[in-house]
């Protein structure tokens, strides 16, 4: 599967009165990892797989973290997030983040490829996953 990296300098705003990083902004560095990856596998911004795809969006159904390493501000971490598997309309993602060669954090998403219910507009409905946005998260 495709891997994407890109590095978030920790910031002061990130961090809590003990000076490490408060553990949700670390789901925000997940979501980023996602969104990123999508980016260099499709060549096309959230906005804009929206729109080509007519989804809604892509929501997360289950999120986790496993905190082994705590990161402090100052420290430019690296960011890996793969998809690691795929099903009909759903898809499971994996997040590592690394201090120079240590793991400090992974995590975990589960993903719906989403749109409107057509017997429910205000409600939304899995789509499956085009097969050409498969390929390319595949690499």
């Amino acid at each position: 599967m495709l891997i994407n990296r890109h590095q978030v300098t920790i910031e002061w705003g990130h961090c809590d009165p003990a000076g490490i990083v408060y553990f949700p902004n670390y789901f925000s560095y997940f979501d980023s990892g996602a969104n990123a990856l999508f980016l260099r596998a499709l060549g096309l911004n959230k906005f804009q797989i929206l729109k080509k795809y007519d989804i809604v969006g892509i929501p997360l159904v289950d999120v986790g973290a496993r905190f082994i390493v705590p990161s402090v501000f100052g420290d430019v971490v690296t960011v890996e997030s793969t998809v690691v598997e795929i099903k009909r309309s759903s898809f499971r993602m994996q997040h590592r983040l690394l201090r120079g060669e240590t793991l400090a954090v992974e995590g975990h998403e589960t993903r719906v490829w989403a749109g409107r219910d057509p017997a429910d507009p205000a409600k939304l409905k899995g789509r499956p996953i085009p097969e050409e946005v498969i390929a390319r998260l595949k690499g």
